[in-house]
C-alpha cells in the first residue's frame, strides 16, 4: 500500500492584516500589491488583510487584491457583525476571519458580552458568511487566558454551525509550547474542523508555539514576513519555515524557499527597519562561520555546523578567516582561493600573524587577501607571480545532500 501523503500546513500570511499593526508600518496600496505578488509567488496558501470597515483605503486596497486573480485564497479579520460581513463579501473575497475576544479580560475590557451574546452575534455573522458561499474562520482571542469549559462551549457551538475552522489565538504571547500542544490537542478531540494557530511573541515562543500546535493537530498557521505584528509581532515566515524544515523538508517542499531574503529585505525596506541579525535563513549572518574550530569542521564537511543548507534558501555560507579567533585551516583555506601555496609551517606563520593583527579589530577580507599577498612574497621561495588580492569571494563549498 503507498503511504498516505505527509500532513502539511497551510501558511496564513498576515502580513497585510497583523504586520499592518506593527507600529512602524504603513503599506501604500502599491506596497500591498508587490508583497501580495511576491507572496503569491512564493507559495503562501492565505493572504489575510485588514478589514475593509478600517478606513476606505483598507476597503479600495481589498478590492484590488482580490482583482489580481492570486492563487493564494485573500481573506479579511472583521469583527462578528453582519455589516462588516457584508462590506468584505462586497469586496469579493473567498473567505472572512471572524473574531471574539473570550477571556474575561476582554470580554470586560473590550466588548462587554458574555458567552451567550458573543454566541449569538458569532451565529448571525457566520449564517451570513456560509449563505454567501466563502471560506468562514471563528477564531477565540485571547484562547490561553479564557476558561477551557468556554472555550469548548464556544468551538463546539460555532463547529456545528458549519465554519471551516476555528482560531486558537495566543494574542498576548503568554503560552508556552507545552500549553499551546495540550490546548490544541483538547480542541482537535473536540471539533470536526480544521484549526488554525496564530501566537504572538511577547514571551519569545512564537515559532516554538506554531510548531507545537502543528504537532498537535493544527492545520492553518498564521505568520508574517519579519514577524511583524502589534507589539512584539508574531511567528516570522523565515523562522517557521526553517523550524519546518528542520522536521522534514516535505512540509514546505511545496514554497519557493530561496524568494525567503528577497521577501524579508522587501518588508525590511517597507517599513524602515534591518532584516534581524538573528533572523533565521535570512539574517546576514545566518551561515557566517567564524570560530577556528567550526571553520575547520565545515570547511571539510558543512552539516557539522549547518543544520540548513543556505543553497536551498539562495544562500552562501561564509567562511571569516580575518579575525583573532580565526584558525589555520581557515587561514590556509583563504589563501589557496587566492592561489597562494603554503606550507603547513608557512601557514602556521601566517595564523598566528593574522591573530596578532586581529587583536586590534578584525581584517577585512581586503585587508586580509593583502596580508596573505605580502607574506607570500617574503618567502624566500616565493612564486614568480601573485595575484594582486583586488577581489573578494564568498566561500562556498559545495553543498552536500541533506
Amino acid at each position: 500500500m503507498t503511504p498516505a501523503p505527509a500532513r502539511r500546513p497551510l501558511l496564513v500570511d498576515t502580513t497585510l492584516r497583523e504586520g499592518e499593526q506593527f507600529a512602524a508600518a504603513h503599506f501604500s496600496s502599491e506596497d500591498k500589491r508587490r508583497l501580495a505578488l511576491a507572496l503569491d509567488a512564493f507559495g503562501v496558501d492565505y493572504l489575510e488583510h485588514t478589514s475593509p470597515v478600517a478606513s476606505p483605503g483598507s476597503e479600495r486596497d481589498l478590492r484590488m487584491l482580490t482583482g489580481l486573480g492570486l492563487r493564494a485564497r485573500v481573506v479579511t479579520h472583521v469583527r462578528c457583525q453582519e455589516d462588516d460581513v457584508r462590506r468584505a463579501l462586497g469586496c469579493g473575497v473567498d473567505g472572512v476571519n471572524l473574531l471574539f475576544g473570550t477571556s474575561a479580560l476582554l470580554r470586560a475590557a473590550s466588548h462587554g458580552r458574555g458567552i451567550d451574546e458573543l454566541l449569538a452575534e458569532a451565529q448571525a455573522a457566520i449564517r451570513l458568511a456560509r449563505g454567501a458561499g466563502v471560506e468562514v474562520r471563528f477564531s477565540c482571542e485571547d484562547a490561553f487566558r479564557t476558561e477551557t469549559a468556554d472555550l469548548l462551549r464556544i468551538y463546539t457551538a460555532v463547529d456545528a454551525w458549519g465554519v471551516d475552522r476555528v482560531g486558537v489565538a495566543d494574542t498576548v504571547g503568554v503560552a508556552t509550547p507545552q500549553e499551546v500542544e495540550r490546548l490544541v490537542s483538547t480542541v482537535r478531540a473536540a471539533v470536526r474542523c480544521d484549526i488554525e494557530f496564530h501566537g504572538h511573541n511577547d514571551g519569545g515562543c512564537a515559532v516554538a508555539n506554531a510548531a507545537a500546535a502543528f504537532g498537535a493537530g493544527a492545520t492553518h498557521l498564521n505568520v508574517t514576513v519579519l514577524g511583524l505584528g502589534e507589539r512584539n509581532g508574531i511567528a516570522p515566515l523565515s523562522g517557521l519555515v526553517a523550524r519546518l524544515y528542520l522536521t522534514d523538508p516535505a512540509l514546505v517542499a511545496r514554497y519557493d524557499l530561496a524568494a525567503l531574503p528577497a521577501l524579508d529585505r522587501m518588508v525590511a525596506d517597507m517599513v524602515g527597519v534591518p532584516v534581524p541579525f538573528n533572523a533565521c535563513i535570512t539574517g546576514e549572518t545566518a551561515f557566517t562561520h567564524k570560530a577556528g574550530l567550526h571553520t575547520n569542521a565545515v570547511l571539510r564537511e558543512p552539516r557539522s555546523y549547518e543544520a540548513l543548507d543556505p543553497a536551498v534558501f539562495g544562500r552562501e555560507r561564509q567562511v571569516l578567516a580575518g579575525s583573532r579567533l580565526t584558525g589555520r585551516h581557515a587561514v590556509a583555506h583563504r589563501a589557496a582561493r587566492l592561489g597562494v601555496p603554503l606550507s603547513p609551517e608557512q601557514v602556521r606563520r601566517l595564523t598566528a600573524e593574522v591573530k596578532a593583527a586581529a587583536d586590534a579589530g578584525a581584517l577585512t577580507d581586503d585587508e586580509l587577501d593583502a596580508r596573505i599577498c605580502a607574506f607570500a612574497r617574503s618567502l624566500p621561495d616565493a612564486p614568480p607571480s601573485l595575484p594582486t588580492a583586488e577581489r573578494t569571494f564568498h566561500d562556498s563549498p559545495p553543498s552536500n545532500p541533506r
